[in-house]
This record gives C-alpha cells, structure tokens and sequence, in this order.
C-alpha cells in the first residue's frame, strides 16, 4: 500500500517562523507523522549519522523523509545533501529541498549530489500552504519511501 504513514519527518529549518508555519501547514493538510526538527546542518548530520545526544534510535529515529533548507547557520543544507547522499545506507533517504534560494547554481548543484525534489520557498501564505498540501500528498500518501536501517 503507497503510502509513509506515521513515519517520522525531519524538517532542517533555522528560521522559528518558517518551522512553524510549515507545522501548521503540515496539520492542517492532516500529516499525522510524528516531525521532528533540527536547526542546523550541523545538528541534523547528528541526527542523522547517530552521533552525540542522537545516538539512540528512540530520539532520532531514520525519518522517510528530510525536508531541507539552504541557507544554514553552521554546515549548509548543500553539504548536508552531499553527506546524505554519499553514505552507503542514507543514500536512499528522500530530501527535499525547500530554499528561498531561486539561484540556479543552487538548484543544480542539489539535483546533481542527489536531491529528490528543489522548491523554492513561496511568498505568500495561500501558495506555502498549497505547496504544503502537495508535498503531503505526494511524498505521505503516494510515495513509499525505502526502507533504510542506521546502526550506530
């Protein structure tokens, strides 16, 4: 059966605003899986890779998909996806890019270290919750998303 329901999402947003408009957003297009949220490159590599305060799966379980900003305080979401996409085992894992960034360097480069899809941050609420509602629909209840297991 399509579908990821109930597997855990990972938002890489720095911006309070942004990560809350995206939940409510996410709600509201009645994404019931549980979200977990890193701030920064640095600290969703942790979640990722299992390191530090992350290391135990309860706390950072493999989420069926990464929904990634650009522009990051610390490590950027460009070299995240590079990381992402060169291990063996995370390879597989869906990321998405969500970035004000419109520039076409940035896009290409995304799409040729892996990314699975690049959407440039909307102006306006109206066209961020309709993109919202899209992605809902496509990447939780159509797509099935690889089975991945990260050990330690």
């Amino acid at each position: 059966m399509p579908g990821n329901s109930y597997q855990p999402l990972l938002i890489v947003e720095d911006s309070d605003e942004d990560f809350d408009l995206l939940q409510r957003f996410l709600q509201e297009a009645s994404l019931e899986n549980p979200i977990y949220r890193c701030f920064d490159g640095d600290e969703a590599l942790a979640f990722l890779f299992r390191k530090g305060h992350y290391a135990d799966p309860d706390v950072a379980p493999c989420p069926s998909l990464i929904l990634l900003d650009l522009n990051l305080p610390g490590t950027d979401g460009r070299e995240v996806i590079r990381q992402i996409k060169a291990d063996t085992v995370l390879k597989v894992m869906p990321v998405v890019v969500l970035s004000s960034s419109s520039n076409p360097k940035d896009i290409d480069f995304c799409y040729k270290v892996g990314a699975n899809a690049y959407y440039i941050k909307p102006t306006g609420l109206k066209k961020l919750r309709h993109l919202i509602q899209v992605l809902v629909e496509a990447w939780f209840n159509l797509a099935v998303s690889p089975s991945i297991t990260k050990s330690k």
